[in-house]
């Protein structure tokens, strides 16, 4: 079966960030039974909040709010690096999984900050009385 592309499918920083979600739902399954309401959900909340907004915002057809929802998928990478490091302290993460994990929120969120630029310094359509 074939399926329209979406233009949200096509940005490798989708990509990346479906695979950073896969990474911490892995993670994640293996933190203690008392953290699954507290750590383990919002972490996974703050990941799949990151491809979900890249997704929302290209949907945009306005390059101002398409920047808005990459700003917000910035916010959540950068919450999502704070829960990795507290986890990574409490020893709920093996130094492994936090040095590749970091690696790709750190490739994730230099994306989602180009991808926010590059909407930013977009020219404004044209007006039909221009």
């Amino acid at each position: 079966m074939t399926f329209y592309t979406y233009s949200f499918e096509k940005l490798e920083v989708w990509k990346d960030s479906k695979e950073l979600t896969k990474l911490i739902y892995m993670a994640t399954e293996k933190f203690p039974k008392n953290e699954i309401y507290v750590m383990v959900s919002q972490m996974r909340r703050a990941a799949i909040s990151i491809s979900s907004n890249i997704a929302e915002g290209s949907g945009r057809t306005n390059t101002k709010d398409q920047a808005h929802f990459y700003q917000i998928a910035y916010s959540s990478t950068i919450e999502l690096l704070n829960q990795l490091i507290m986890s990574n302290e409490l020893k709920f993460l093996s130094d492994d999984q936090y040095v590749e994990t970091r690696l790709v929120i750190e490739k994730v969120s230099n994306k989602i900050n180009a991808l926010r630029k590059k909407r930013l310094s977009a020219s404004p359509p044209k007006q039909l009385n221009d």
